[in-house]
């Protein structure tokens, strides 16, 4: 499985209708929205580095409301129980 980290700038009026929008897309499993530098960290993940582009560059960069994407592909993914359980905590 290949990660892509995508960080998303949008228009500030249409984070929310974007990021519903970008969630509903074929590959792209999770999105954040956060403060800080961008509005949008997006989770994407597929099968081949080519599906990068069709998810990416061919449909979440075309999304109404996507100003601007950085991606950034992941290496390894390390975890912990602790670390899994702060982000899903009040989730039940």
């Amino acid at each position: 499985m290949i990660t892509a980290i995508v960080m998303v700038h949008t228009a500030a009026d249409r984070i929310p209708e974007t990021a519903q929008a970008i969630a509903d897309l074929d590959g792209v499993s999770e999105v954040y929205s956060c403060a800080g530098d961008v509005d949008l960290i997006a989770v994407v993940k597929v099968t081949a580095h080519e599906e990068l582009a069709d998810v990416i560059a061919g449909r979440l960069s075309k999304v109404a409301g996507v100003v601007r994407t950085d991606t950034h592909i992941a290496f390894r993914s390390y975890s912990s129980t602790e670390n899994d359980a702060i982000f899903t905590a009040g989730m039940e």
